[in-house]
C-alpha cells in the first residue's frame, strides 16, 4: 500500500525537508541516454553490463560492474573516470578474482580496518554451499591487480541457502548484511563491527512484501534514517520500491511500493530518447565511501541497469543486453 508522510512524532526526531521524496514519498526522475553498454568484439562477445556500484575517490569515479557474454560466462569488470560522460571511453579491466560466476558487487571502504572491500556473489561447486556471498579486499582502490583472492563472507551458511544480491551497510556498533530471495522477502544478519567480515547470526526476516531483488539500504545522511530500495516486477518489467526505517534492524515501512508510485519505474521517469522500459538493478550515488552508505537527500541521482521491453521480453534472461544509465531528479514537473 502506498504512503505518504511519516508521523509528525518520527518526523521531528528525523528532520527532513518537507517537500523532499524522502518525506513525501513521490518520485520524479529523468532519465539520461545510456552511459556504458557492453564491449564490442572478441570471441566471446559481451551480452551486458550490469549491477552496478562505485565511489567517488580521488577525485573521479571507481565503477565495479557484471559484465556477461554470449557464452555464458559471467564475470566483473572496473572501470575510472572523472566524469559519467566519459564511462564509454574508459578503459575497461577484469577483475579475474574467479574462473566460474561471480557478480553483483558491492564497493566500500572499511573504516576500522583502513581498506577497501568487495562484496559479491559466488559460485563455485567445490565450496558447500555452492552459492553464497564473498568478499575481496585491497588498500588501492585504482588497481584492478590489486584485490585478494575470493573469500566466504558467511561461513555459517545453512547447507542450501536460498538467497542472492549481497549488501553490507553499518551502524555505528554493528555491521549488517541484506540479501534478497526471490519470493518476496528480504532477510538480514548481524555482525559486530569489531568481528567483520566474520560472525553473523542466522538471518532473520526484515521485510516482506511484493520485492523480488537487489536490495540496497543506505543511511539518510543528517537525518538518522535509512532507506532501503529494492527491485519489484509489474506489467512485465523491473522497478523500484522505497521503504524507510529508524534502524537498521527495522520495522520497515513502504515510501514508494507501488507500480503506480514507485521509487523508479515507468510512471514517473522521463526519457527525452527512449531507450529503456526498466529500472532494474542499481545504485544510489553516495555522500561517502565508507561502510554507513551514506546519501544526500539533497542529492538523489541512481544509476541502473536498463533495456527496452522488445529486449527484456524477446530474450532469455541471459541475453538481455543491459547497459547502464544514471536518474537525476526531474525538476520541471513530476508525478
Amino acid at each position: 500500500m502506498y504512503t505518504g508522510l511519516v508521523s509528525a512524532a518520527i518526523a521531528a526526531a528525523n528532520p527532513l525537508d518537507t517537500a523532499s521524496p524522502l518525506e513525501t514519498g513521490r518520485f520524479a526522475w529523468r532519465a539520461s541516454a545510456p552511459l556504458l553498454g557492453p564491449a564490442p568484439g572478441g570471441a566471446d562477445p559481451q551480452v551486458s553490463i550490469k549491477d552496478p556500484t562505485f565511489v567517488r575517490h580521488d577525485g573521479r569515479w571507481h565503477l565495479f560492474a557484471t559484465r556477461r557474454y554470449q557464452s555464458g560466462k559471467v564475470d566483473m569488470e572496473y572501470c575510472i573516470f572523472r566524469d559519467w560522460s566519459e564511462a564509454a571511453q574508459a578503459p575497461r579491466h577484469g577483475l579475474g578474482l574467479h574462473d566460474q560466476y561471480h557478480c553483483a558487487p558491492q564497493v566500500f571502504f572499511f573504516t576500522p580496518h583502513q581498506c577497501w572491500y568487495l562484496i559479491y556473489q559466488l559460485a563455485d561447486e567445490k565450496r558447500k554451499p555452492a552459492f553464497g556471498p564473498f568478499f575481496s579486499t585491497t588498500t588501492n582502490l585504482a588497481d584492478p591487480r590489486s584485490w585478494t583472492r575470493p573469500a566466504p563472507l558467511v561461513t555459517n551458511a545453512p547447507e542450501n541457502p536460498k538467497w542472492l544480491d549481497f549488501w553490507v551497510v553499518c551502524d555505528d556498533a554493528k555491521a549488517h548484511l541484506f540479501h534478497t530471495s526471490l519470493d518476496g522477502r528480504m532477510w538480514r544478519s548481524e555482525t559486530r563491527k569489531t568481528d567483520f567480515p566474520g560472525g553473523w547470526s542466522a538471518p532473520e526476516l526484515a521485510l516482506e512484501a511484493d520485492i523480488f531483488e537487489a536490495s540496497h539500504t543506505y543511511r539518510i545522511k543528517g537525518a538518522r534514517r535509512y532507506l532501503t530500495v529494492i527491485e519489484a516486477q509489474g506489467e512485465g518489467r523491473r522497478y523500484y520500491k522505497a521503504y524507510l526505517a529508524d534502524r537498521l534492524e527495522g520495522p520497515w515501512r513502504a515510501l514508494a511500493d507501488t507500480i503506480q508510485h514507485p521509487f523508479a519505474g515507468m510512471a514517473n521517469v522521463r526519457q527525452n530518447q527512449p531507450w529503456t522500459a526498466n529500472i532494474s538493478h542499481g545504485e544510489l550515488v553516495r555522500a561517502s565511501v565508507d561502510e554507513f552508505m551514506d546519501v544526500d537527500p539533497k542529492d538523489l541521482r541512481f544509476v541502473f541497469q536498463g533495456a527496452s521491453d522488445a529486449e527484456y521480453r524477446g530474450n532469455n534472461y541471459g541475453q538481455i543486453p543491459w547497459r547502464l544509465g544514471m536518474l537525476e531528479p526531474e525538476t520541471s514537473g513530476g508525478q
